[in-house]
């Protein structure tokens, strides 16, 4: 039997992945809070203000309405920005199919309480984890968009659920993989954006590709420490969900994240950054979060603990860069 997908979300990673799962066989209903936006994905089968260019496969039906996505769906696949993740779902709550698998396509760590998406979407679900996956890697929405071959991970502590989502989601240029490790793929994927910001405020500044490899290098490690503290493998660090992410994230112009950073470090003042960036950089938020859940577990984050002073707390470039350059070096298994 065919499988039904909800997409909650039309922003660019939401409809690509709507474009995915439609190109695999999947139906599809992709939700979307902009009638405009609505219209034009059911008539003429392109997101304008998101992926303009882009043409959509047939079949994808596209509405405001939440119950009308969610009726029937086997899979309800989550993307919309991870701060706001909370408020919609209490409103979705309800309508959830009772056998659904929750799929999170969000990359952040809430502010306020330090839950991982997947640990929101339990809570205010109220569903058991084995039906709560995410889903990481190195996909830019563009490129995925352009069917360039990607891959990503179904993370599931349940293997038939993350099986379930791997065979919705397989095209001949998306491949999928599970893994049983969420908490590590959501790590990877939250941390890597705030590791992007510095790697872009580097870009900025007008430093190479040694400093560049540097901050990605020492960011993979401020990642694999805190997954150590909450239970991650370590194996996931080298993976798509990991090192994979990290670099797409941290190389790309198309990461709206790196380029964040990059703005900032050619001298624009952060409202300035904010005002021209058109989607959500979730790196900027989530800098707080992950510094905070650092801290519970008495973990060593320099990068994010410097992002978050210039983000927030209105430290300047030049005196977070000088802050990290002089730190005291330790032996590099126990990191920076």
């Amino acid at each position: 039997m065919t499988a039904r997908a909800a997409v909650m979300g039309a922003g660019s990673w939401g409809t690509v992945f709507a474009k995915v799962l439609r190109d695999a066989g999947t139906e599809v209903t992709l939700w979307g809070r902009r009638p405009g936006t609505i219209e034009s994905i059911n008539e003429r089968r392109e997101n304008p203000d998101y992926l303009p260019g882009v043409e959509l496969p047939p079949g994808i039906r596209a509405t405001t309405d939440p119950a009308e996505a969610l009726a029937g769906a086997d899979i309800v696949a989550l993307a919309v920005p991870s701060q706001t993740l909370r408020a919609n779902l209490t409103v979705w709550a309800p309508l959830l199919p009772s056998d659904a698998a929750l799929v999170s396509l969000m990359k952040g760590v809430e502010l306020g309480t330090t839950r991982r998406m997947s640990e929101v979407i339990q809570e205010v679900a109220d569903v058991p984890e084995e039906r709560v996956a995410a889903v990481c890697g190195p996909n830019l929405a563009r490129e995925i968009a352009a069917g360039q071959p990607g891959a990503a991970v179904a993370a599931c502590s349940d293997e038939e659920t993350a099986r379930r989502i791997q065979a919705a989601c397989m095209t001949p240029y998306f491949r999928i993989y599970t893994n049983p490790d969420v908490v590590g793929c959501e790590l990877g994927g939250a941390v890597k954006n705030v590791i992007a910001l510095c790697v872009g405020i580097a870009v900025g500044l007008g430093f190479g590709d040694s400093t560049r490899a540097m901050l990605m290098t020492r960011g993979l490690a401020e990642i694999a420490r805190l997954g150590a503290a909450l239970g991650a493998d370590e194996h996931t660090f080298a993976g798509l969900a990991g090192m994979g992410d990290l670099i797409a994230t941290c190389s790309s112009p198309l990461s709206r994240n790196r380029t964040f950073g990059e703005n900032l470090g050619r001298g624009m003042t952060l409202e300035q950054v904010i005002s021209v960036t058109k989607q959500t950089a979730e790196g900027v938020k989530s800098s707080e979060a992950v510094l905070e859940l650092a801290r519970k577990h008495s973990v060593e984050m320099p990068i994010t603990e410097l992002v978050a002073a210039v983000m927030h707390h209105g430290m300047s470039i030049a005196e977070a860069a000088a802050l990290l350059m002089s730190r005291s070096p330790k032996p590099e298994r126990y990191g920076v």
